[in-house]
């Protein structure tokens, strides 16, 4: 058992310190060089530019959804109600290569780091802020260039049409997911920045019913949903006062399923092109043994080759039948199924598709100021509409597709790092409380457990003890390592 020394507390500040160290551990650059300082501080205003091919659009009734403290702004929606019964759905996205050139020294930034970095101690922008929350952020009440795809729902929810354009936008509305879902639901009046723009009380049922929509549709062809342990820290100060789960609700669906078709238009616009184009990918499980074996834990027999539709169904039951538990089998299903990746897809090769979403054709185009394949994907289809030839040649495509899945893959290991210091931190003043559990895992090296208030998981420093995957325990804190983010219990009882 490691000794706790009380007389150290740690704050805010140490968390900082050690993300910025995470951040070069794991080969991120924590800060901007003095070449992007230079760049940023010739820039002043944001991208003007007129012509046939850019479309004014700024009149429509577009909003922005959002986290509470969100100020990298990438997409507005907005949803017109047809004659036919039909309905047109636009999504603009903010036009960050109006402003990043290939090339220039922010564009070496971020195809360096390829993502922005979020941890509670500082968000590591992909792009600096005078870009990402300023100058290419769709910011209320500005005029901004965008890329928007146009789609046509039928009035079941199946699109039925998509094309892409340029476009120069203005966000009426700057909305915040929480507030909005609290109204959509019926327990929370409209907010303020909503009720200020006439009509957005109707744009916005228009947008959930579409999205709620286009939700059951998917996940009826075999999208698979998670539910993923992702606690978020809360600050007064210097000291983290609590730590919370970030709940999936109706906003935020909202957006995700919007955003899902964008990506698959897209895909669809960039392949109609006969040119390569950069794809997120989930590869058909190579583990899909493993994941039977689980299901029939659980009394539930899968077909033998994998199937995203009877996964699903899996699932949906043991959310339905087991909440508690659901956070904890979604990590299982997800580290068997494999991390997602970026390929390049050549002209006429099979689509590799995507497993967890059951979709063929798929990109990451929504948000161009927090990761790079999304930038890239921008000038792609930039290229296309205006008839030049592509940015990218195959060569510099296959190197971005592996350089970007492997920086994301060390974003998340640094915002896993730094979840579980702050967990550490805020639990280093509790040393001896008694806390109710479940086991999360049970391997060689030991038996881990999370507790449920305040969410966080630890390691039980009990020997020979027998307890399965899923049993509630009983446990107390012994011991925080807010350096390493370590969180020791010790078992007391079923």
């Amino acid at each position: 058992m490691k000794k706790h020394a009380p007389q150290r507390r740690h704050h805010r500040s140490d968390l900082l310190r050690l993300a910025k160290q995470a951040m070069t551990d794991h080969g991120l650059q924590p800060e901007f060089s003095a070449s992007v300082e230079e760049q940023v501080a010739g820039l002043h205003e944001a991208a003007r530019e007129s012509g046939p091919d850019i479309r004014d659009l700024r009149d429509l009734l577009w909003c922005s959804l959002d986290n509470d403290d969100s100020r990298d702004l990438d997409q507005l929606t907005v949803c017109e109600l047809l004659p036919d019964g039909t309905r047109k759905m636009r999504v603009a996205i903010a036009d960050v290569d109006a402003l990043v050139k290939k090339g220039s020294a922010i564009d070496r930034h971020a195809q360096f780091n390829t993502t922005s970095v979020y941890t509670s101690a500082q968000i590591f922008p992909m792009l600096p802020e005078q870009l990402s929350t300023n100058l290419t952020s769709l910011n209320d009440r500005e005029d901004r260039l965008a890329l928007v795809t146009e789609m046509i729902f039928s009035a079941e929810g199946r699109l039925t049409g998509s094309t892409l354009y340029r476009a120069t936008v203005r966000n009426q509305a700057k909305l915040a997911y929480d507030a909005i879902s609290e109204w959509i639901e019926g327990r929370a009046a409209l907010p303020a920045a909503a009720m200020a723009v006439t009509g957005m009380d109707e744009q916005l049922h228009m947008q959930d019913a579409l999205a709620q929509q286009l939700r059951v549709l998917r996940h009826t062809g075999g999208s698979l949903e998670f539910e993923t342990f992702q606690p978020r820290a809360v600050f007064a100060g210097e000291q983290v006062i609590d730590i919370r789960q970030q709940e999936q609700n109706r906003a935020r669906q909202l957006i995700e399923e919007v955003m899902i078709a964008t990506n698959g238009c897209t895909a669809r616009f960039l392949a109609a092109q006969h040119g390569a184009s950069l794809r997120r990918v989930v590869r058909s499980p190579e583990r899909w043994l493993r994941i039977v074996a689980v299901a029939a834990e659980y009394g539930v027999a899968l077909p033998p080759t994998p199937d995203s539709s009877a996964l699903e169904g899996f699932l949906a039951q043991r959310r339905r039948l087991d909440p508690l538990r659901f956070p904890d089998l979604s990590l299982v299903i997800v580290k068997l199924m494999g991390r997602g990746e970026y390929v390049v897809e050549a002209p006429g090769t099979r689509p590799m598709g995507h497993f967890g979403l059951a979709v063929r054709d798929y990109t990451h185009s929504t948000a161009p100021n927090r990761r790079f394949p999304d930038l890239i994907t921008a000038r792609m289809l930039k290229a296309a509409l205006s008839g030049e030839p592509p940015p990218y040649s195959n060569e510099e495509l296959n190197a971005l597709a592996a350089h970007c899945t492997q920086q994301e893959d060390a974003a998340q290991k640094v915002e896993r790092q730094i979840r579980k210091s702050e967990a550490a931190l805020l639990l280093e003043r509790r040393i001896g409380e008694h806390f109710d559990a479940v086991v999360t895992g049970n391997t060689m090296v030991g038996i881990w457990v999370r507790i449920f208030a305040p969410p966080a998981e630890g390691k039980l420093v009990n020997r020979n003890v027998e307890l399965a995957v899923g049993e509630r325990v009983r446990v107390r804190l012994v011991s925080t390592d807010v350096e390493r983010g370590f969180i020791d219990f010790q078992y007391l009882g079923l």
